[in-house]
């Protein structure tokens, strides 16, 4: 199979589809692989190092998406990739389709055949190992980033996370207790601030207290532990994940207003709509605005930040699956590994995956029924 290596586009994106190291098992499994020139430069990824490992480079994208017959990158196509997009080609990335319409339109539009990265299940029940490891990135940068927002200088209390002997720490809440929760709280927790897990599972909050032990409260969820424990916090971790589907709006506008002035939200789930319904997705460049007296970190590619261990941690369980499709084709792949077709959510001008029509208003497709089409 020809698989094509796209720079990433997007503002502040450094990271890439694929390494020399993931290209080279690609050449070395029988197939050919196209990388544009500089898009591996965000992680430290010469040219040279491409070449090296097999691939042939070429000066633009539209070189790469008019030839490859699959598309491996890293964040959603922007409307000037999916416009490049054609009939048949297969798309191996992040997409978040719930929240965003234009992007899922061009997508039904172009005919393609687009997996994505944060609905491919795993074998333990209710795993997500492609969304995994960027979710651990954000959690544990979720902190650190709103520590830094919490300083005098950007706007914040004018709070150290930790406190020191004699000065209370910060009040962190997590609101939920998955991976991006758990990372944020071993963070938090590492840093020595008062930390909140609010969770709707009795079984994941038990887990959580095992293995943090008295150093972290937990809470059931509901909308007055919601409101009572975000108006205490100084810093608040929005970690609330439906896969595939908008994330739900635990955070009222109205809410903000008993929040303490100079406080912080880190939205981590602005990829999925946020789970606020002041958050809207920010970038590097420009991560925070303020509403109500409360900062708002909601930059939609938080792991980019850190692109170079982003990269390789996301290489290592992407490369597998990209090496089944290319050695089998993509509807036997599919097929024959039902966690695969989970993440199958357009197809040859078909909405695939349930939350996805759902939210969107399109006719749900079985996934089988549209690879056979």
């Amino acid at each position: 199979m020809l698989i094509g290596v796209p720079k990433e586009i997007k503002n502040h994106e450094y990271r890439v589809g694929m390494t020399p190291v993931s290209v080279r098992e690609a050449v070395m499994h029988g197939h050919k692989v196209m990388v544009q020139k500089g898009a591996g430069l965000g992680i430290g990824a010469m040219d040279a190092d491409y070449e090296k490992a097999g691939a042939t480079l070429h000066d633009s994208a539209a070189e790469i998406f008019a030839k490859a017959e699959m598309i491996v990158k890293v964040k959603e196509p922007q409307a000037a990739e999916r416009a490049m997009l054609r009939e048949g080609q297969i798309l191996y990335t992040y997409l978040h389709l719930a929240p965003d319409p234009e992007q899922t339109k061009d997508l039904v539009k172009s005919g393609a055949i687009c997996i994505a990265y944060e609905t491919v299940t795993g074998p333990r029940l209710g795993s997500l190992p492609l969304l995994a490891p960027m979710s651990q990135v954000a959690g544990r940068m979720s902190i650190q980033s709103g520590a830094h927002c919490l300083e005098k200088a950007q706007g914040g209390r004018g709070m150290l996370l930790g406190g020191v002997p004699g000065v209370a720490p910060a009040k962190v809440v997590i609101l939920g207790g998955g991976v991006v929760g758990t990372n944020a709280a071993a963070i938090a927790i590492g840093m020595g601030a008062d930390v909140v897990i609010i969770e709707k599972s009795p079984d994941r909050m038990e887990e959580l207290v095992a293995r943090f032990g008295t150093g972290l409260k937990t809470l059931y969820s509901t909308q007055g532990a919601v409101e009572e424990e975000c108006a205490g916090a100084d810093l608040v971790i929005g970690g609330v994940l439906i896969p595939g589907a908008a994330a739900p709006k635990l955070v009222t506008k109205r809410m903000l207003k008993d929040w303490k002035p100079g406080s912080v939200l880190v939205d981590v789930a602005i990829d999925q709509g946020g789970c606020a319904e002041t958050s809207k997705a920010t970038t590097h460049a420009e991560p925070t605005y303020v509403v109500d007296g409360v900062i708002h970190y909601c930059v939609a590619n938080m792991p980019g930040g850190v692109a170079r261990t982003s990269t390789y941690a996301l290489n290592n369980v992407t490369l597998p699956l990209a090496l089944q499709i290319a050695d089998k084709g993509v509807t036997k792949a599919l097929t024959d590994n039902p966690h695969l077709l989970a993440g199958l959510n357009v197809c040859k001008g078909k909405v695939t995956y349930e939350a996805v029509a759902k939210d969107l208003g399109y006719t749900y497709v079985d996934p089988r029924k549209a690879l056979a089409a």
